[in-house]
């Protein structure tokens, strides 16, 4: 079986065309053909090593990838009927499991873990909603806000932050996100009612919309403790990068792990439908094929991108 891995951590040429023993589907697992793997940011930090710590019991090669899209091609026992071979979906891999991640031909992972693709997207497209989408949606979940708030969103032009600010308007929020000037009508399109500049004086921008402060944060560009002044006393920031503070004023900072919603078919399956109804959009900024990896990584690192680059397995 063809996969993209690594033997050692480093830059992105460490990336590699491997033969691998083709995996197996064991009970509650399910085998799907890959024909589509998005290039996300964690998969850079798997190959640079930072999450070295998360598999000590792990020796190379190790693959990347938690985003895929293809064919079911073998099921495991107690799977149940929900899912069967030859049907397209999509699913979460956890790369630091036994079986790998997604930049592979074959990946076998938990049934649980397995949606339908949405109708009317294609293999590349579809790749790309699941780790990206539920990174916003426990975001959300942790501010705890109720109908009606205003929050804010950060990185709203990129891939979580515009899922964060699309679910947070099918939420009935109110939204204040950043742009750069080019991406005003990207973020406008993303449903924001209010666009401020980003830059390290977001959270003044934010109070001169809402003087009170907002209850709650979805921090997509990383700004931390920047961020902290834009919300109210006993607000939530929702950090995506594992920063857990220091914070002051009552304000409760929530890392958010995506792993945790790794096997909630419910909510999945919820963000599927969403990529069906247009509740969520899809965006891919380039497809390439697998073996092109390494300049798939050299493009994310660049930055810049609308959209996720996705590696070809069809």
């Amino acid at each position: 079986m063809k996969a993209i891995g690594f033997h050692e951590f480093g830059g992105p040429d460490v990336l590699r065309v491997l033969d691998l023993p083709e995996p197996q589907a064991g009970p509650g697992e399910v085998r799907i053909r890959v024909h589509a793997a998005a290039v996300n940011p964690t998969d850079v930090l798997l190959r640079t090593g930072g999450h070295a710590v998360r598999m000590p019991d792990r020796r190379p090669p190790f693959v990347p990838g938690m985003d895929a899209a293809g064919v079911i091609d073998q099921l495991g026992p107690g799977t149940g009927d929900r899912l069967g071979v030859g049907q397209r979906v999509i699913a979460m891999v956890l790369f630091t499991g036994p079986h790998g991640g997604a930049y592979a031909e074959q990946v076998v992972v938990p049934a649980a873990s397995v949606v339908p693709a949405p109708e009317g997207a294609d293999f590349a497209a579809a790749s790309t909603l699941l780790m990206n989408a539920m990174t916003a949606r426990l975001a959300l979940d942790a501010l705890a806000v109720p109908v009606g708030a205003t929050i804010a969103v950060t990185g709203a032009a990129g891939a979580v932050g515009g899922y964060a600010v699309q679910l947070a308007k099918a939420d009935g929020l109110t939204v204040v996100a950043d742009a750069a000037p080019h991406d005003i009508d990207r973020v406008r399109g993303f449903g924001a009612d209010h666009v401020v500049a980003r830059g390290n004086d977001i959270a003044d921008r934010i109070r001169a919309l809402v003087p009170q402060g907002v209850p709650g944060l979805v921090d997509g560009s990383m700004q931390t403790t920047r961020t902290l002044p834009a919300l109210t006393d006993g607000g939530t920031l929702a950090e995506l990068r594992g920063w857990s503070g220091p914070a002051e004023r009552g304000i409760r900072v929530c890392p958010v792990m995506v792993t945790d919603g790794i096997t909630d078919t419910e909510r999945l399956d919820t963000l599927r439908r969403y990529a069906e109804n247009a509740t969520l959009t899809l965006h891919v900024a380039d497809v390439l094929p697998a073996d092109k990896a390494a300049e798939a990584h050299r493009m994310l690192e660049r930055g810049g991108l609308r959209g996720r680059v996705v590696l070809d397995f069809s």
